[in-house]
């Protein structure tokens, strides 16, 4: 419960700085070093303007692979001749099920083959609306118009990244089948809250898990709360494949037509048809590998250590970072017990660095040896692909006119924190960095500190 005093973004800025300074001041106990102690300002001229940088020493590496312990089976299945999906795709799926606390896994090629399969096979067509994030990677919508049904945005809580629950229900109408709730860098969507909605207006839920492997709410596994949870295995993924993917369901009805679908809609299960007939449905060729399989298998040996390292990481760096003026760590909802932060994002207020542009320091950053990007520039709601796919010859036969006139559109699915983040406050650091040690967070800290100390010289480039 909320105290009445206290907005709910206030809430969520105390709740997580409160856990994350536990953590890390249980980290530092551990150390033998005081919870007090803030590293030292990088001194000197900043290494953008020919200074010396703060930090010259490499990054840890991804993808990781050790071939002491991983190769052994993945030479197996290669020497084996046995390539297509088979039985090191059944172990990984009971595996990765078993991980995850859900009853059901299905192995695919990629996570957008997953989330594309399990709208589909949850009935989501042409006609229907599908409220989604603007903040996150494309294949978020993609998914959502390969099924023919309108994406519709409802915009992010700025203190977490997330789609914002009161922000969803503003967008329900009576063409509103389904809730796409997008785990975004790794960190849970306010879950308890989304599926509340989502049972008051019957709405069916596909949770985008595909940044958040082993992200926890209450506990429970993120990816096990809507009808379905998908998450991708990309290589640049906290459990790297290359490519691959996975859906996760108890729903055993749904999860028989999501194996049909993936293999050309053959007969699956309870979904059947009569012998001898063929294809029971339109399908597609999704199937993962053996040998994907078997190098899934050797990064999952890992993943458990990986995670509890990056949150370890990410406890210490955002209890450091928020002291310093005009950087915000992201906030978690209540309840969160575990992120799996694929990125660790703050906000970035230029106000606090004498008006030096995100971009500039950005540039400087780098140029310390902190490696850091905008992350996504333009909002998911303002790409051309949208106005790409209302003037299909699809789209036009099965919407009014009306529906897809992308000015009224556009109205409709404005979203100002989103564009926010995009445009000017969003830094990203990557999953990786958060695998180093201590010296390597202080590391962080100094050179935005040396920035900000630093910020008025920094300004002269702005205008070169």
């Amino acid at each position: 419960m909320i105290e009445k005093s206290c907005s709910r973004r206030e809430f969520i800025r105390r709740n997580s700085l409160a856990g994350l300074g536990m953590m890390a001041a249980g980290r530092m106990a551990i150390a033998g070093v005081s919870a007090s102690v803030i590293p030292a300002a990088g001194a000197g001229r900043p290494a953008l303007m020919g200074g010396r940088p703060v930090r010259s020493m490499p990054w840890p590496k991804w993808p990781r692979w050790q071939p002491e312990t991983d190769e052994a089976r993945l030479l197996e299945v290669m020497r084996s001749g046995v390539w297509s999906r088979a039985d090191t795709v059944t172990e990984f799926e009971r595996q990765w099920a078993k991980r995850i606390g859900s009853g059901r896994c299905l192995a695919l090629v990629n996570g957008t083959g997953a989330l594309h399969t399990a709208l589909a096979q949850l009935g989501i067509g042409g006609g229907d609306e599908v409220i989604v994030t603007p903040y996150s990677f494309i294949a978020s919508v993609s998914v959502i118009l390969m099924t023919g049904a309108m994406p519709v945005f409802a915009d992010i809580d700025p203190e977490t990244f997330q789609l914002a629950p009161e922000n969803i229900e503003k967008k329900i109408t009576p063409r509103t089948r389904a809730i796409l709730p997008v785990h975004i860098l790794g960190l849970p969507a306010d879950m308890p809250r989304i599926m509340a909605i989502a049972g008051k207006h019957n709405l069916a839920v596909v949770e985008d898990a595909c940044q958040a492997w082993l992200a926890e709410i209450n506990h429970r596994k993120v990816g096990t709360f809507g009808n379905a949870g998908c998450f991708s295995f990309q290589n640049s993924k906290n459990l790297a494949v290359g490519e691959g993917g996975a859906i996760v369901s108890d729903d055993d009805e749904l999860m028989d037509r999501c194996y049909s679908f993936h293999n050309y809609g053959n007969p699956y299960g309870s979904a059947v048809g009569a012998p001898g007939a063929g294809a029971i449905m339109m399908g597609a060729k999704l199937r993962m590998t053996e040998y994907q399989a078997a190098i899934g298998l050797a990064q999952l040996t890992r993943l458990e250590a990986e995670t509890t390292l990056r949150n370890e990481n990410a406890a210490y760096l955002s209890a450091q970072l928020v002291r310093i003026p005009g950087i915000l760590p992201a906030g978690l909802y209540g309840g969160v017990t575990r992120a799996a932060w694929h990125l660790f994002p703050f906000r970035y207020k230029k106000e606090h660095f004498s008006g030096l542009s995100r971009g500039v320091f950005l540039k400087a950053m780098q140029a310390e040896g902190i490696p850091c990007s905008d992350g996504y520039t333009v909002p998911l709601n303002r790409m051309p692909y949208l106005e790409h796919t209302f003037n299909s010859k699809n789209y036009r036969k099965m919407y009014p006119p009306e529906a897809l006139d992308m000015h009224a559109w556009n109205e409709r699915n404005v979203c100002p924190e989103a564009d926010r983040a995009c445009t000017e406050e969003a830094v990203w650091f990557t999953q990786n960095m958060l695998l180093g040690n201590r010296k390597d967070m202080d590391d962080i800290v100094s050179a935005i500190r040396k920035i900000q100390e630093n910020a008025e010289k920094l300004l002269t480039l702005e205008k070169k």
